[in-house]
């Protein structure tokens, strides 16, 4: 499995309206690509502004290219005013779930 992590940040005024954005709209779309396995989101407060950090399941590598050929992050045009900055690239891990 591949996780795949990147952070997003937002002013607190925006971030339950990002959070609601990411469970109702964006992850459930990454069902259209193929090994997309879903996704845990955390979020806190740091200083004056809200932090995001998804992380996404993945079967392959194969599948994380066929969302983001380069590694790029992927912002959503609706979720971009939302975002005061954000992690251009995402980090991708060699997983293991251990229950």
């Amino acid at each position: 499995m591949i996780l795949r992590m990147w952070h997003g940040y937002t002013a607190p005024q925006n971030a339950d309206a990002y959070h609601a954005m990411l469970q109702e709209t964006i992850l459930p779309g990454l069902d259209r690509v193929s090994g997309y396995r879903g996704a845990y989101v955390a979020r806190r407060h740091v200083e004056n502004e809200v932090e995001f950090m998804t992380l996404t399941l993945w079967d392959s590598m194969d599948a994380v290219h066929a969302f983001s050929a380069d590694g790029r992050a992927v912002i959503h045009k609706a979720a971009a005013p939302l975002l005061t900055h954000y992690d251009e690239y995402s980090i991708h891990y060699d997983g293991t779930f251990v229950p």
